[in-house]
């Protein structure tokens, strides 16, 4: 009788980002903590373990925009992979977050030896290439209602693998105008909106209602 195959675990991801060494450095940093500034040598990718972080650009008026906004799962910084010596941009954290620090050399070796991790981390960089354009053809072509109703579902992880987190983490109007690329008048006033057609509730969190892809899906 032929021996049965043994199947070959899954590549676990967060098992093998969470050994620090060489190279890697986990640390923890609170509501609105900087993690690298416009203008910082680009010389490490990282990777966020749990909480949430900003990516924002500030234009020579001083005019800010945000670039994206990142949960658990979710790399950043890896431009300095590409030959990128500076940051293009800032990343904060908006909640209390955990996050691993790689350096350039360290990501590059890793890539090399684990097929496993070159592969999870190359579909990250397509799917974030998706993300970027779904992004663009959202500004060119819908309005900022719709738009705003896309980025509070994104925020709660509606079409991502698992389950909804429906109460989002706060985040202020200024933000989310900011990510639409509309007003904070205009944010406030579909908010209000929303909450009155029952879409989202504010209990001391925002709770995201499926209901709101009414909006998304609308013509």
């Amino acid at each position: 009788m032929k021996a049965k195959e043994k199947v070959k675990p899954a590549f676990d991801l967060k098992a093998f980002l969470n050994q620090t060494r060489g190279g890697r450095k986990r640390a923890e940093y609170a509501e609105n903590d900087l993690i690298f500034s416009q203008g910082d040598p680009a010389d490490a990718v990282f990777y966020i373990h749990k909480g949430k972080v900003k990516l924002t650009v500030i234009s020579r008026q001083g005019k800010e925009a945000v670039v994206a906004i990142l949960g658990a799962g979710d790399f950043f910084g890896e431009g300095c992979l590409a030959g990128q010596p500076l940051r293009m941009g800032n990343a904060a954290s908006m909640s209390a977050s955990s996050i691993m620090k790689l350096t350039k050399a360290e990501v590059i070796r890793a890539l090399h030896d684990q097929p496993a991790f070159s592969e999870v981390f190359v579909t990250h960089l397509l799917s974030r290439n998706i993300r970027i354009e779904e992004d663009l053809v959202d500004q060119l072509f819908n309005s900022s209602e719709k738009r705003l109703a896309r980025v509070l579902l994104l925020l709660a992880n509606f079409g991502k693998e698992g389950v909804p987190q429906t109460v989002i983490p706060k985040i202020s109007q200024e933000t989310l105008a900011g990510i639409v690329g509309t007003t904070r008048s205009r944010v406030s006033f579909f908010m209000n909106r929303f909450r009155k057609l029952g879409f989202i509730e504010y209990n001391g969190g925002l709770t995201i209602h499926s209901s709101l892809l009414n909006v998304v899906l609308h013509d």
